[in-house]
């Protein structure tokens, strides 16, 4: 049994997110990213070595704790750890309840309702975009999210158990936090923005392959990703939203504002624009791909692993032989 429990965690856990999905207040990640705010405040300094420093203790205090976790040698409790991880670092159920609430409010008209939903989903100003480019905004973060919520922890917890879970969510978050362009993170950002492209550079890749097989359209989400997977100035974003646009017939990319930035990417596809109708079908190819890692998740856990030290189970006594 200490051989499964690996796989049986991780599929426990994509069952809990499910059924549950994030907790609206005291999220395992949302504490990580206000310790990781304090203790910007103490290391902040506008060149990389801050930035590195930073990085490495947040993202190896979230390893530690997945090592000390994953050496618990009783299969039960260790079950029960690596679910609970699974479910702390996976974002696919609200990923996907988000872009339906999208939906919803474009579907009523309600464009007001749809700007203020948009940044649950994307850090895109949204005070001006109007229908057409929300919908847009909501298929290209499906896709790109599809990877980073749960394609990628998935892919990390079947390859390093909860070290690799914990690691990636706190890598992930950092860029999210600190790994963006602006004057105070150029530097400082750089590490957290680096480590994120080498964390999700196979994840996002085995995105665009799952989506190739499993999407509506597969001819055309293999030849629009083969086409158009590089263009993206992500090195891994691309790969995710080139095979969207592709499986769903529309053309993603374009220009885009971020506080009060605006940046001008390569379109990917040969489309029609994304419309409302778009996103529901976005939302369900987001829930196919999800289905799918999760499964290949759970196959790639089955495997043996080296023990560690004896086995939890005590030592059995040889009976004393007669006189």
């Amino acid at each position: 049994m200490h051989i499964w429990s690996r796989s049986a965690g991780i599929a426990l856990g994509v069952a809990l997110d499910a059924v549950f999905a994030d907790p609206r207040r005291g999220h395992p990640v949302a504490l990580f990213g206000r310790a990781a705010a304090a203790l910007e405040k103490r290391l902040y300094g506008d060149a990389r070595p801050n930035g590195v420093a930073h990085v490495a203790l947040c993202v190896g205090a979230a390893a530690g704790v997945g090592m000390l976790a994953e050496r618990v040698r009783h299969p039960l409790a260790r079950t029960a750890l690596t679910a609970a991880a699974t479910w702390a670092v996976l974002g696919g159920t609200t990923l996907a309840r988000e872009g339906a609430h999208m939906a919803g409010a474009l579907e009523d008209k309600d464009v007001e309702r749809a700007r203020r939903r948009l940044p649950h989903l994307c850090g895109r100003d949204p005070s001006g975009l109007e229908e057409p480019e929300l919908a847009r905004a909501t298929v290209e973060s499906l896709a790109e999210n599809t990877s980073d919520a749960v394609v990628a922890p998935l892919f990390w917890g079947a390859v390093a158990g909860i070290p690799g879970l914990l690691a990636y969510r706190a890598i992930n978050t950092l860029d999210a936090m600190i790994g963006h362009r602006s004057p105070r993170y150029e530097r400082f950002g750089w590490a957290a923005a680096r480590l994120d492209d080498v964390a999700n550079y196979v994840p996002a890749r085995v995105t665009g392959l799952i989506t190739v097989a499993v999407g509506p359209d597969r001819a055309g989400a293999l030849a629009v990703l083969k086409k158009d997977g590089h263009r993206h100035p992500s090195p891994n974003a691309g790969q995710c939203e080139s095979a969207f646009a592709g499986a769903l017939g529309v053309t993603l990319g374009g220009t885009n504002v971020y506080g009060g930035r605006t940046e001008h990417r390569p379109t990917m596809g040969d489309g029609r624009a994304p419309e409302v109708g778009d996103i529901r079908r976005a939302v369900r190819l987001t829930r196919a791909v999800s289905f799918t890692a999760a499964a290949l998740a759970v196959l790639a856990a089955m495997r043996p692993w080296p023990r560690r030290g004896p086995s939890w189970r005590p030592a059995r006594t040889r009976p004393a032989r007669p006189a």
